[in-house]
């Protein structure tokens, strides 16, 4: 239990469902702080052209930052998100230091703006040829099967593993690239006082892959600005597919988590929806969120009315008060 207002101050709304359809940053954030909102995360569809109106919401005290999600802002010339356009795990060096140098700027606006906190992703595995993906993907289409039953489902179960399966082959020598370019960037956030949060992911490819996340942010040591960052609706979709236990994952990360995006999942697998109308136990969620520490940030779909988002953050502020 806890002070209610003392929350409200400390959630935050992600930029993610209303950048597009601004032109001016000041008048995005003065939207955002019309819906109730003293915080807000910059996510990865923040453009070069919003960037001063954005400083100078900020100096005005419109609202604060609470974290940002690299890229940000968009690499020139880019208008619309695009966070694994260069990936810390490419074995093309070229892509390597683009991801070095964008990241490094994401760090370093995070620090002028006022944010502590940064979210990355993490690259994928690579497949020379098709990747086995689209097969179990195109299975999950095929068949007219609730995401909630995949779990019981041996037919999925037996593709889903030989899946995991070469993917696990073919990451190995991405995830010595990955903690390369990892170590890369390492002293660069420290001497920017900002923290790394490798955000957990919904793709079957993506890195880590769930079994190998913890180990991962853990070999960095203490004192590392690599950490983690849980999203709820990634982690719930994994869950439905039977490739990790969401409680037992906050469990494990508890140590590492420097904050969260919170959204629901709909028993259709979609996630980004209204909290409170999905299949997400954010009552169980609340429990491992500490206000005094983590970052809490509300990361719904564009597609969501200004309603909605106003009933998620009262939904939010339910659980965790």
């Amino acid at each position: 239990m806890g002070d209610i207002s003392q929350i409200e101050d400390e959630l935050a709304l992600s930029t993610c469902c209303c950048s597009h359809r601004f032109q001016d940053g000041y008048a995005m954030l003065e939207w955002m702080a019309n819906l109730g909102f003293k915080k807000v995360e910059l996510s990865h569809g923040i453009s070069i052209n919003l960037v001063s109106g954005i400083m100078e919401a900020v100096e005005d005290g419109v609202v604060t930052v609470s974290s940002v999600h690299n890229f940000c802002p968009l690499p020139f010339g880019m208008n619309s998100p695009m966070p694994n356009i260069f990936k810390p795990t490419s074995g093309s060096q070229r892509e390597i230091d683009l991801w070095k140098r964008y990241t490094e700027e994401t760090i370093k606006f995070s620090n002028k703006i006022g944010s502590k906190k940064v979210v990355i992703h993490s690259g994928s595995a690579w497949f020379f040829f098709k990747s086995p993906v689209f097969k179990l993907m195109n299975w999950m289409d095929e068949n007219e099967i609730k995401e909630s039953e995949f779990i019981n489902n041996e037919e999925f179960i037996k593709i889903r593993n030989k899946t995991i399966a070469k993917i696990k082959h073919a990451s190995r020598r991405r995830y010595e690239i990955l903690k390369e370019s990892f170590q890369s960037i390492e002293e660069f956030s420290k001497n920017h006082s900002v923290q790394l949060g490798v955000e957990n992911r919904e793709g079957f490819s993506e890195l880590p892959l769930d079994e190998d996340h913890s180990d991962l942010v853990r070999s960095f040591g203490q004192g590392s600005p690599i950490s983690y960052w849980h999203d709820t609706g990634h982690a719930e979709i994994k869950s439905l597919y039977g490739l990790l236990d969401h409680e037992q994952r906050l469990q494990e990360m508890k140590a590492h988590t420097i904050g969260f995006h919170l959204h629901d999942v709909s028993d259709s697998g979609n996630d980004h929806q209204e909290i409170g109308t999905g299949i997400i136990d954010f009552a169980m969620v609340s429990r491992y969120i500490d206000k005094n520490k983590h970052a809490m940030v509300l990361e719904l779909s564009p597609k969501l009315s200004e309603d909605a988002i106003k009933r998620s953050k009262d939904s939010i502020l339910y659980h965790l008060n």
